[in-house]
């Protein structure tokens, strides 16, 4: 007979379930808070990130 490898009840599976809801609804929030805050300078740092490629191509950096 095989031994029961299931030692976790319902009750303790529903507690991690409900937390991993949770963290995922705190990095939804987190991350529309942060989209926000970023929104208006995203295109710099898109020309930062241009440039620092382009002054690694051309031995600047």
């Amino acid at each position: 007979m095989r031994p029961n490898r299931a030692e976790l009840e319902v009750e303790d599976l529903l507690k991690i379930i409900l937390a991993l809801i949770a963290i995922v609804l705190v990095i939804e929030v987190v991350e529309f808070f942060v989209s926000a805050l970023l929104s208006p300078i995203s295109p710099l740092i898109g020309l930062i990130i241009l440039a620092l490629i382009i002054a690694y191509f051309l031995d600047y950096v």
